[in-house]
């Protein structure tokens, strides 16, 4: 953890970003989603053929429906995270246009909706990451399992893999504490634009 980000506590700053999510209503959310797409889209440019994860929005994260549209209208090929063991990395499964997806457990009490075991495995090229909040700087807060900075750290070491925060944009905070297993995002995409990350000295 960097000297300047010591005194922030993790749980707090979460709860912080969290609670202005939640106080989105249901047409500012489905607003800022729509808009978040257009960005994610225009950024991203050609990706026909590409492997794009996304994930299965869970609550009040941001609908990630309208970008998949576009997502497969582009000719991307969509893959959703599987949890496959609490201390392992995620894998990803191909999510075929009208394959509905299945419910299965995830962290705590969650559910998460997945693509059946019959889709077959298949490795990122672009990352859609969630995330409770983030900085300009690329760091982010996660839900505090870990899940995508071990799955960063792994897809990292095998390929190029494009990193990139999904997200409202009140869920931004100035700061962020960096510890050494945090893996910063290479671009946060949210309703306001497209923050895109330089490499740190």
């Amino acid at each position: 953890m960097t000297a300047a980000s010591t005194h922030l506590d993790k749980p707090s700053l979460r709860a912080a970003a969290l609670a202005r999510r939640a106080e989105l209503d249901a047409p500012a959310r489905a607003a800022a989603s729509a808009r978040a797409a257009a960005h994610a889209l225009a950024w991203l440019g050609d990706v026909e053929g590409e492997v794009v994860a996304l994930f299965a929005p869970i609550g009040t994260e941001i609908d990630t429906g309208p970008l998949a549209a576009g997502l497969r209208a582009a000719g991307a090929n969509l893959a959703l995270p599987v949890v496959v063991d609490m201390k392992a990395p995620l894998l990803f499964r191909l999510w075929s246009a009208g394959v509905p997806l299945v419910e299965v457990p995830g962290p705590g009490r969650l559910s998460i909706p997945v693509p059946p075991e019959s889709a077959p495995l298949v490795i990122p090229d672009v990352l859609v990451v969630p995330l409770a909040a983030f900085d300009p700087g690329g760091h982010r807060l996660g839900y505090g399992g870990g899940y995508y900075d071990r799955t960063l750290a792994a897809l990292r070491r095998a390929k190029r893999v494009e990193a990139v925060g999904y997200a409202f944009a009140v869920q931004e905070l100035p700061c962020l504490p960096a510890e050494s297993h945090d893996e910063r995002l290479d671009a946060v995409v949210t309703d306001a634009g497209i923050i895109t990350v330089t490499a740190e000295d």
